[in-house]
């Protein structure tokens, strides 16, 4: 038996990649999607990128491309007039002719402080661009490369960090100096966060050090790794494959000590904040009050379920509790705090089930409620002394499904809805002027963006529609309820196939994630995946996904459903939606195929293991299979550590269920994802050859934990072919 899924996976992967060239190329009918078209650059139009806001917030930069090359653009809303300031073909090195080099590649930009100077991050190195004189100035020229720079609130200096330490540019003088040196790969950082903090806290965000308001001071973390165990990452690509090592701390497993210093840059010295002396938490957040004398540090437990607000005091470092957020399973973390000018602060708390925003006082006492009611606060965009604007969900049982944009005032009492579209709407503020960047999109309608000023004008953003197809023309995601276990409705789209007769049967894919508070069912545009999805509905297939009720549809109570535990709750989710599709009448659902991606992947396996001929075939890209396997953070904010939940892990891992499949299964991973480790997907396979059950594998080289270019078209198309060759038979 095991010759022969070994054999049979072997033969249909040389068979897929002999017809992937036949499916890649086949020439696009009038809206009609392909693998091709739906990966390429552009699937979704264009729009620009890399959008910020100057400091008095009455200028615009973007990044939009100049003969087919990136370059930055501003906006001057007052005048409406716009200009190139720097084309990425101006970034070369100082001693090189202009010889036709396209420059090394734009990272990113920022502002100065003053609004009359771009700091740029291109090729490994930073320059700053004169709006005045229209001057380049190269700072760095290095091997190294120089990541996360920011500019002090007087623009007199920038920092940076460089080899895992903190370093300044005094730009009177362009003198550079280390700010710490025992900074070493995989032992200390300085400055910069770890990987599961990088990952699970920040966002994949870069945030390390903070620059103190007076721009005397920053306040920066410092990671010992040496307790955190490495995971091995191989490379073979190369005839002898090259292995680098990741601090990985895994569930239960010993995490980085970090700490949290303040240092003074005319002397040197650096003072340590007093957060505790337990050094097993997370200090998730750091904010300097207006003052420069004292600092807001967020410490939450490593069980995750209390979180406390300390306001630490210069010079000496000493910490007090000011805030106390606690909760039965598990406290969620996010950006929804800011600091007023006054000292007094907006902090989001999930404390009624819906996440909303709370004034507080400078002495840490509440003031009152801003936002209140069944729906969740899902971004806080901007605050000022006036009021604050933010970014929620819609009430009732698709609420979730839409995104608006609101500005209430300080007493919370007037509310204020700034956008008017249905669907998915999402607010760049400029908090001095008022000023916002507007993008919305729906299911069906790929993103639009323009400007809206402060006196309710509108300025337009340059874009350019998807090209090859119609949005409009494609068939269309519906947004519904269906009925779910317990007497819930449960948010589901779905999308009928072209030519849609009822008196056919049809076959069916669906697609979900399952983990607590995620979602699959949006009013937005979806490029890559949705456009597969619209893809597969061109050729024949109703397309469904179901959100469970421990998705952000049911709040933190729906949250909590899958405290300790996984797959249950998603499989009554899906289980329903099987049933919803059976009663429809015109759906086959002896042929109906599931999958999912990361957490997806998961619970695809789950789903198949635990409810063996419901579907007929799966595809699962790359799954956590076993959860001891994954990271600390966000494993054990949900199912605490393998000691202490042994049963919940066990049960929630797909390789303890492995013998039970039954259906065809394709399990997807790449070999360089450095976020599920495909550690998982070979402990899963190892399990099924012991148990004798024939799968398919398709492993894609160097591909992280999303897969880019040549090998996203090839993984759909190779998806297509496997669910076609499933499900399309009677």
């Amino acid at each position: 038996m095991r010759s022969l899924a070994v054999m049979t996976s072997s033969l249909t992967i040389l068979l897929i990649s002999l017809l992937i060239p036949v499916w890649a190329s086949q020439a696009a009918q009038p809206s009609r999607l392909t693998v091709e078209l739906i990966t390429a650059e552009d699937a979704s139009g264009r729009r620009p990128s890399q959008l910020r806001w100057s400091p008095d917030g009455t200028k615009l930069a973007y990044v939009w491309d100049v003969e087919e090359k990136p370059a930055i653009h501003v906006l001057d809303v007052r005048s409406q007039q716009t200009r190139v300031v720097i084309r990425q073909t101006d970034l070369k090195p100082d001693q090189e002719d202009d010889d036709g080099q396209s420059g090394p590649t734009l990272a990113g930009y920022h502002w100065a402080p003053s609004g009359n100077a771009l700091l740029i991050e291109a090729g490994g190195d930073l320059y700053l661009r004169s709006l005045g004189e229209g001057r380049l100035r190269r700072l760095t020229d290095t091997e190294s490369t120089e990541t996360d720079p920011k500019f002090s609130s007087d623009g007199s200096r920038i920092a940076f960090v460089r080899d895992e330490d903190l370093h300044v540019i005094e730009l009177a003088t362009g003198e550079q100096r280390a700010l710490t040196t025992d900074g070493a790969h995989n032992v200390t950082l300085n400055g910069k966060a770890d990987w599961v903090y990088w990952e699970e806290l920040w966002g994949r965000a870069a945030k390390g050090y903070w620059w103190s308001p007076d721009g005397k001071r920053l306040a920066f973390y410092r990671f010992d790794e040496t307790p955190v165990r490495s995971f091995p990452l191989v490379d073979t690509s190369v005839p002898y494959p090259e292995l680098s090592w990741q601090k990985y701390p895994k569930a239960g497993e010993s995490n980085p000590v970090v700490r949290v210093g303040v240092l003074e840059l005319e002397t040197g010295e650096t003072t340590w904040l007093d957060h505790g002396s337990d050094a097993d938490t997370y200090l998730a957040r750091v904010h300097w009050m207006s003052s420069s004398d004292a600092l807001f540090v967020h410490r939450l437990n490593r069980q995750q379920n209390r979180l406390d607000l300390l306001r630490c005091v210069l010079p000496h470092g000493s910490c007090a509790t000011l805030v106390s957020e606690e909760h039965d399973t598990w406290v969620n973390l996010s950006d929804d705090f800011a600091i007023l000018d006054d000292g007094r602060f907006i902090w989001g708390s999930d404390r009624t089930g819906w996440r909303h925003l709370y004034l507080y006082g400078e002495d840490g006492k509440p003031v009152r409620a801003l936002t209140s009611g069944e729906w969740s606060v899902v971004e806080l965009a901007a605050t000022s002394a006036d009021g604050i604007v933010y970014v929620a969900t819609g009430a009732g049982a698709l609420g979730a499904a839409e995104r608006q944009i609101y500005r209430v005032d300080l007493e919370g009492e007037h509310r204020e809805r700034l956008s008017r579209r249905p669907g998915w709407n999402q607010a760049l503020v400029a908090e001095k002027t008022g000023h916002w960047v507007h993008t919305w999109s729906d299911a069906n309608q790929w993103p639009q963006q323009v400007v809206r000023t402060g006196d309710g004008g509108e300025l337009s953003l340059p874009s350019e529609p998807p090209e090859g197809y119609q949005a409009q023309a494609l068939p269309k995601w519906q947004l519904m309820t269906i009925p779910g276990p317990d007497g819930s409705r449960l948010p589901a789209r779905m999308i009928k196939p072209d030519d849609f007769d009822p008196t056919k049967r049809y076959p069916a894919i669906m697609y979900h994630y399952g983990g607590p508070g995620s979602q699959v069912v949006v009013g937005a545009w979806g490029r890559g995946l949705g456009l597969w999805h619209k893809m597969m509905a061109q050729r024949g297939y109703v397309v469904l996904s179901v959100d469970n009720q421990a998705s952000r549809f049911f709040g933190k109570k729906g949250e909590d459903r899958a405290h300790r535990r996984f797959g249950e709750v998603n499989l009554a989710a899906q289980l329903a939606g099987v049933a919803y599709l059976n009663s429809l009448g015109y759906v086959d659902t002896e042929r109906v195929g599931l999958w999912g991606w990361s957490g997806g992947g998961t619970h695809t396996l789950l789903c198949l293991l635990q409810s063996p001929g419901t579907w007929r075939a799966g595809v699962s890209v790359a799954p956590v299979t076993d959860w001891r396997l994954y990271d600390s953070i966000w494993t054990e904010r949900y199912l605490g550590t393998p000691t202490d939940n042994t049963e919940g892990y066990t049960a929630s891992s797909p390789v303890t269920h492995a013998a039970k499949l039954e259906d065809k299964l394709l399990i997807v991973h790449g070999a360089a994802d450095d976020n599920v480790h495909w550690q998982n997907t070979l402990v899963l396979v190892e399990e099924l050859i012991d148990a004798g059950v024939p799968f398919e594998m398709a492993i894609y080289p160097r591909q992280k934990h999303g897969f880019r270019g040549k090998a996203m078209t090839h993984f759909l198309a190779r998806m297509t072919e496997f669910f076609d060759r499933q499900l399309l038979s009677p």
